[in-house]
């Protein structure tokens, strides 16, 4: 069933008519459509006088296949070693990145920032945040028009979260906020915040919500076995800390999973590029307001660069680690009662265990598969 709301056209093909739908079998909403599990996590918001407010970002690598059948960058020369914010590699890439701009301004989005990121090839470009389902429907747009736009130009983007082992992974940091329905009021920002960060007592209570389900809420927001590829403890090739380890919270600190980057918002940088963005804003809202439900303080924010702190010291602060694989994120996601709710039922029982059973398949698949590193290593070692 289309969307009438979700109507744009094609910018690069005016004569193409885009629209999103809910899915429908024999004339009933088919409960395995995660743009459907999204509308039904708003409409218990809104039955609390609340809108779900997001904004993404969301990066990827623009590559060619090699002569080998491999991958490499689309551009040879970006090779330098600290390619953040570079702006020789970004203007090397300035048409396929003006002409996307340009299209996001031309549907309404409001492009404000297109960037170069942290690893060779990577770059990032960000529209300006609405409500989570418009914001959910402009991504899956979002990456369409990139793919698009990139194949014209004989190049192809990815937005795998480890597409190379050597080089920063690529996210899909989700920023959101509780409004109020009624008054249109934001109700994330406090200025009398004791903590620093500028965030109301609301805010907080979200935030510990977030932390307390992040665990299970991986098996949704990191959903592949490459996503996991992405995390872990170490730095990458520009110095900074970019991807999290950890269930934490604090200001302008990349080593944790959320952040505060300005009054009124929360960063969830534990999400990456291969998440489908309905399911990841409707399992994140139903961890947010358990924890709005329950009261939940976060605790204060932590000012540490964790990817420094051995593993005994974090534990000692009794900070969650987030899952090591695909495995234990969708164990974990099992366990979890308030995404089990909000996630719903199918005609088979709770969609969490299909979903859980899936991601466990996909695991049994990669592990099953010999790499070439193996082979490299253990071939004639033994």
């Amino acid at each position: 069933v289309p969307d009438p709301d979700s109507y744009m056209l094609a910018p690069w093909q005016p004569e193409l008519a885009v629209l999103q739908c809910d899915i429908h079998v024999e004339g009933e909403p088919w409960p395995y459509t995660p743009r459907l599990i999204l509308k039904s996590m708003l409409d218990k918001a809104r039955q609390r006088g609340l809108i779900y407010m997001a904004g993404c970002e969301a990066e990827y690598f623009l590559v060619r296949r090699g002569s080998e059948g491999g991958i490499e960058l689309a551009d040879p020369l970006d090779q330098a070693d600290a390619p953040c914010y570079d702006a020789k590699g970004l203007t090397r890439m300035y048409d396929h990145l003006s002409t996307a701009s340009k299209y996001m301004n031309q549907l309404g989005w409001a492009n404000y920032a297109n960037d170069h990121e942290d690893a060779n090839g990577q770059f990032e470009q960000n529209f300006r945040y609405a409500d989570a389902l418009t914001t959910a429907d402009r991504l899956i747009f979002f990456r369409y028009m990139i793919h698009t736009l990139a194949h014209r130009a004989g190049m192809a983007a990815t937005f795998m979260p480890k597409p190379f082992g050597n080089l920063t992974g690529s996210g899909l940091h989700l920023h959101s906020s509780l409004w109020d329905a009624q008054t249109g009021a934001e109700l994330f920002a406090g200025p009398g915040d004791p903590r620093g960060l500028g965030l109301s007592p609301l805010a907080y209570h979200y935030i510990g919500g977030l932390i307390a389900h992040g665990p299970a809420m991986a098996a949704v927001t990191c959903p592949t076995v490459n996503s996991y590829k992405r995390f872990g403890v170490g730095t990458p090739q520009s110095g900074a800390t970019w991807a999290p380890a950890y269930a934490t919270y604090g200001g302008n600190n990349r080593t944790q999973m959320l952040r505060i980057p300005e009054s009124g918002r929360v960063e969830n940088r534990g999400c990456d590029g291969s998440a489908n963005p309905y399911l990841a804003l409707a399992v994140q809202l139903a961890a947010g307001l358990d924890g709005i439900d329950r009261g939940l303080d976060p605790g204060e924010p932590n000012r540490d660069n964790l990817h420094t702190m051995t593993p005994e010291m974090v534990a000692s602060r009794g900070i969650k680690a987030l899952p090591p694989t695909l495995l234990h994120a969708a164990d974990e996601l099992v366990t979890d009662d308030v995404l089990r709710e909000a996630l719903g039922k199918t005609r088979d029982g709770d969609y969490i265990d299909y979903y859980a059973q899936v991601k466990r398949d996909e695991f049994r698949a990669w592990h099953s598969a010999v790499s070439g590193w193996e082979v490299s290593r253990y071939l004639t070692l033994f």
